[in-house]
């Protein structure tokens, strides 16, 4: 019947055969018929036919879960063989139908969904393929692997970025834990026990994890570039920077160290912020791009920083960061680098004096008075120094104005100090006397 091209009449008696395999329970019969309906319209490229057979054979009365499952895995594999862009929507969408609202299809229609959504991205229709790629939650899918959950969700993350939906990206880079990529992929995979979901293989263009580690670090580079938060860029870029096939090849970690270096410059005074900068000095590589070696030393070294002659060593090498591996840095970054000085400048004052006058700590800070009070002020501000300014007087002081409490603990503990002091003055008196009667009996 195949032959002669009478499609209709194959069709109808293997539908004839598949109603009486799906009534008997048959379900190996079941799915060699549906199956073979679906050869029947892709060699004979009746792609209407093949759409209507998919929607006709999923609603048949009581039809077998496995034969909707390999019907579907059928159909998939001839997406990529349509004859145009119309043909293959028109099919994915006949199958997303078909398989919505079913657990068993679940990955399946996940797998749907990132096909037309790439389509769709394709046809510059941004906010639609990240409207389809928020309908999956696949970190609820048990059978689909791991990397296959991360790479699906990195692409939701992704399409957030690009339609700049800050927010949303967000809470969906949430759904991965950081820790998942720790794991060693090296160990062997313990044999499922009765009862638990196989967990099927991913597809051959799926990344491996560490290669997920870096796509997922560099979308949370351009998700904190967005609020210029400097000290997680950084963060990112260390965790790229650990990464075994990056560490191994210096043509890449040698800009990601440079990036690192630039971003814990340029981020706020902190406990984090400190940790990460004696880290990095420790680093060996660093002797291999010494700028930055001399850039980090002079941030830890308590002594004040002139601002031009560092601005004009480091120009070319901040206007070349745009050029290397990982882009330029934010737009705000040389204003940001010259209060990032400033502030340590200020920290520097703060451990020598006690009091300053405004004025020789805006020739100090080579400010204006009234700028270096408003650096001052907003030191002040956000916690990172504590300091009083008597602004008639035009003093700076930073010693910190001691309560009551702190006081009286402060005598009770030098009192402690003094009375332990006199005991082992006592003991060693009381010592030299026996000794020298010793002698005398002698």
């Amino acid at each position: 019947m195949e032959n002669t091209g009478n499609l209709d009449a194959a069709i109808e008696q293997l539908l004839n055969v598949e109603k009486q395999m799906r009534l008997a329970g048959d379900v190996a019969g079941t799915k060699k018929a549906v199956t073979d309906i679906l050869q029947l319209c892709f060699e004979a490229r009746a792609w209407k036919t093949l759409n209507d057979q998919i929607v006709l054979l999923s609603k048949r009365r009581g039809q077998l879960k496995q034969a909707v499952t390999a019907m579907v895995q059928q159909a998939m594999q001839y997406i990529d063989e349509t004859p145009d862009l119309e043909t293959r929507i028109e099919l994915i969408k006949t199958l997303n139908n078909v398989s919505a609202g079913k657990i068993y299809v679940e990955i399946e229609r996940a797998r749907l969904i990132k096909k037309l959504a790439k389509i769709k991205e394709e046809q510059g229709l941004i906010a639609e393929a990240a409207d389809l790629m928020q309908e999956i939650a696949v970190e609820t899918f048990g059978a689909m692997a791991k990397t296959e959950k991360i790479a699906f969700i990195l692409e939701q993350v992704r399409l957030c970025l690009d339609r700049q939906d800050y927010v949303r990206a967000q809470i969906l880079s949430r759904r991965i834990s950081p820790r998942v990529f720790d794991a060693d992929p090296s160990k062997e995979k313990k044999k499922p026990k009765e009862g638990d979901n196989v967990v099927e293989e991913p597809p051959e263009d799926i990344p491996s994890l560490l290669e997920l580690k870096q796509i997922y670090y560099e979308l949370m580079i351009r998700y904190h570039s967005h609020n210029n938060d400097y000290l997680e860029i950084c963060r990112c870029y260390k965790a790229i920077y650990e990464i075994p096939s990056v560490k191994e090849n210096p043509s890449q970690w040698i800009p990601i160290l440079r990036k690192i270096s630039w971003y814990l410059v340029l981020s706020p005074h902190g406990p984090m912020q400190s940790s990460l900068l004696n880290s990095t000095l420790e680093d060996k590589n660093l002797s291999e791009i010494p700028n930055f070696k001399l850039l980090l030393k002079q941030l830890v070294t308590m002594e004040v920083i002139q601002w031009t002659s560092l601005w004009e060593t480091y120009k070319d090498e901040f206007e070349n960061e745009k050029n290397l591996l990982g882009g330029s840095l934010v737009d705000k970054a040389a204003e940001d680098l010259r209060e990032r000085i400033i502030e340590h400048n200020i920290l520097v004052v703060s451990r020598y004096y006690s009091r300053i006058t405004l004025k020789r700590l805006a020739e100090l800070l080579c400010l204006s008075v009234e700028e270096a009070e408003k650096h001052l002020s907003d030191m002040v501000v956000s916690k990172a120094l504590v300091a009083k300014i008597d602004r008639p007087v035009g003093i700076v002081c930073f010693q910190t104005a001691k309560d009551s409490n702190d006081i009286l603990n402060s005598w009770a503990a030098n009192l402690e100090k003094l009375l332990d002091l006199v005991e082992k003055s006592c003991h060693q008196i009381h010592k030299e006397t026996m000794v020298h009667k010793a002698a005398l009996k002698v």
